[in-house]
């Protein structure tokens, strides 16, 4: 029973995390791309 809501608990976890870390990979990447190319263009 115990082990059940544990597994549950840790999977919604797991979506929680993803789901909040995606906008933030995003950003990065982002931002990441647009330092790298001015960098490039107007160093």
């Amino acid at each position: 029973m115990f082990r059940a809501i544990a597994d549950v608990l840790r999977q919604i976890g797991g979506a929680v995390a993803t789901v909040v870390t995606l906008p933030f990979r995003a950003l990065a990447r982002l931002f990441g791309g647009a330092s790298a190319s001015t960098r490039h263009g107007r160093a």
